[in-house]
């Protein structure tokens, strides 16, 4: 198989181990094909969950059983990124262009009043359209959010470089370990991430964070789980940048959790802490 084929094929394999029942759809907008798997009662509360970069809607393995007992589930896959959404319409240029997909996203799936979720860089997309359109939600929920409440490591970010001029299975291995110091428990997920080195991803949008004010006044109830181990950020300095920009939302630390491994080596207080807040 060509490369392509080998990560779709992985990302299917991840898909298949869900343990709920999935329907994919391929959702229409003016930047191409958004590719959604639903899970859950129709009549459920709806939850948009947005992966972090290069780890598309099948990284939610470990969450979403949980997620979709009491929720209807929209896992996406970022429009720009790998995954099986198709970008062949307008181009990406900013924030303001992700915040537009998404929009679309939510008039053709009648998404107002929603949760939005989102890890990593689906969190920074994730703040960006609770800022633009708090009234279309109904709670949100940042995970390690990057380049949100404060800047990333220098270190995290020369760790990362090898992998985005010349990525390779042995150099994405090689980051996730240095990242979450340890190597992934489950092999269908492991075969996966090492897919990702050869993925086709067509614009990953370069994150800013948001003004002060423009995060002071978000109306929109907030929880902020940060993992203890993540290496993108100062841990610390984030949760009081959180805790200080948007006075109204619940900050949390993980023990034991690293940036990468957050939604799938350590699922059951992620869940907890899920359910409570999205009850």
């Amino acid at each position: 198989m060509d490369d392509e084929a080998v990560f779709f094929a992985a990302y299917d394999a991840v898909l298949r181990q869900w343990p709920v029942e999935v329907h994919s759809v391929d959702v229409p907008s003016p930047y191409g094909s958004t590719r959604v798997h639903v899970s859950g009662p129709e009549d459920g509360v709806p939850v948009v969950l947005l992966p972090g970069g290069g780890s598309t809607s099948v990284v939610w393995f470990a969450n979403i059983g949980a997620l979709a007992s009491t929720h209807r589930v929209y896992a996406v896959d970022l429009m720009g990124d790998i995954g099986r959404s198709v970008h062949d319409g307008a181009p990406l240029r900013g924030a303001g262009d992700l915040v537009a997909w998404l929009d679309a996203l939510f008039d053709e799936l009648d998404l107002d009043g929603a949760h939005l979720c989102g890890h990593s860089y689906g969190a920074w997309i994730a703040l960006n359209h609770a800022l633009h359109a708090p009234h279309r939600l109904g709670r949100l929920a940042l995970l390690d959010p990057t380049s949100c409440f404060a800047g990333m490591s220098p270190r995290y970010l020369m760790h990362g470089l090898p992998v985005l001029l010349k990525p390779t299975a042995e150099r994405v291995r090689a980051f996730h370990r240095w990242e979450t110091g340890r190597t992934p428990a489950d092999p269908v997920w492991r075969a996966f991430l090492d897919s990702t080195a050869t993925a086709r991803r067509s614009k990953v949008v370069a994150m800013r964070r948001p003004r002060a004010q423009q995060l002071r006044a978000c109306t929109v109830p907030a929880l902020v789980l940060l993992a203890e181990h993540s290496r993108v950020h100062d841990v610390p300095r984030t949760a009081a940048a959180a805790r200080r920009l948007l006075p109204k939302a619940r900050v949390i630390t993980l023990p034991d959790a690293s940036h990468h491994s957050l939604p799938t080596e350590r699922p059951a207080e992620l869940n907890r802490l899920l359910a409570e807040f999205l009850a």
